[in-house]
């Protein structure tokens, strides 16, 4: 395992929207944690989650858990993710243990499903904003990573073992109903994350195959203003006449979800039997992603 021993930029870390966006998603967190979940029972996954259920055992202060649990992945992080990285995450460690320890909220509601709807949102949301700042708010992620680099399993396999026998001792201490909606909780907070952190335009890879592959580069170009590749390729190959097969174009475009929809339909509309599949991407950058003018 190569350790990442870039310096310090603590540029980044000062940068006004880091600082900004980790203040943004400590308070969600922070209002999620002590106006939802900790006083009804309800558990988030990872370090946040276990903590919740080690201070309902053994009524240690949860600051002090979700600190403490929280450091040795600082160390992990530090050498995956660089030591900015590490410094980034201990801020926010920091400012989640105090504000737990010395901020006051009264619970919201004791209504179960909106605690595991609002709860849920709430928490994911705020760790959504640490990630855009370059930080993380639970270091299941950073613990995640580093197994599947020993063990060979992706990280949402690690992520979902670690949570499973998490709600399965939540389970056994406060009962199936509880860990049932913890679960339901998880899940409204991880779609959460993903919005803040990927953004509702996440990125879109449509791929295209088409007869009228020419009109539909145009519509695309010149309609949506949009970016294409063409990838040269053949059609054909069905079962009942393998050997026919003739020449075509691969039209790929990078769109956002908000896009995604309007395009399809125009495309369907020129080609009602155009081959289409989409593939979600984390992250793009470059060339023509964004159009502003209106269609």
């Amino acid at each position: 395992m190569k350790f990442n021993q870039e310096p310090i930029d603590w540029k980044e870390i000062f940068e006004l929207k880091n600082i900004i966006l980790n203040l943004v998603g400590v308070a969600l967190i922070i209002l999620a944690l002590k106006g939802f979940m900790i006083p009804n029972k309800f558990l988030d996954g990872g370090v946040i989650g276990a903590s919740i259920l080690i201070h309902e055992i053994s009524h240690i202060p949860f600051g002090i858990l979700v600190l403490v649990l929280n450091i040795p992945f600082l160390f992990i992080g530090k050498n995956v993710l660089g030591k900015t990285f590490a410094i980034q995450s201990l801020i926010t460690f920091l400012m989640i243990a105090g504000s737990m320890t010395f901020i006051d909220i009264q619970p919201v509601t004791s209504d179960r499903l909106l605690i595991a709807l609002f709860g849920g949102c709430l928490i994911g949301m705020g760790m959504g904003f640490v990630i855009r700042s370059g930080a993380a708010a639970d270091g299941i992620e950073i613990l995640a990573l580093f197994t599947t680099r020993k063990i060979g399993l992706n990280v949402s396999e690690v992520i979902f073992g670690i949570n499973s026998t998490l709600f399965l001792c939540a389970a056994w201490s406060f009962g199936i109903s509880t860990a049932l909606y913890s679960i339901v909780t998880y899940f409204s907070a991880i779609k959460s994350l993903d919005y803040i952190a990927n953004g509702i335009e996440q990125y879109t890879s449509l791929h295209i195959i088409s007869s009228k592959s020419e009109a539909i580069k145009s519509l695309i170009v010149q309609q949506f203003g949009k970016g294409i590749t063409v990838i040269k390729g053949e059609r054909g190959y069905l079962p009942h006449a393998f050997h026919e097969k003739t020449d075509c174009d691969i039209i790929i475009t990078v769109v956002t979800r908000l896009e995604l929809l309007r395009i399809k339909e125009e495309v369907s509309q020129l080609d009602p039997h155009a081959f289409m599949y989409i593939q979600y991407i984390k992250e793009a950058r470059g060339g023509i992603l964004r159009n502003k003018s209106k269609h």
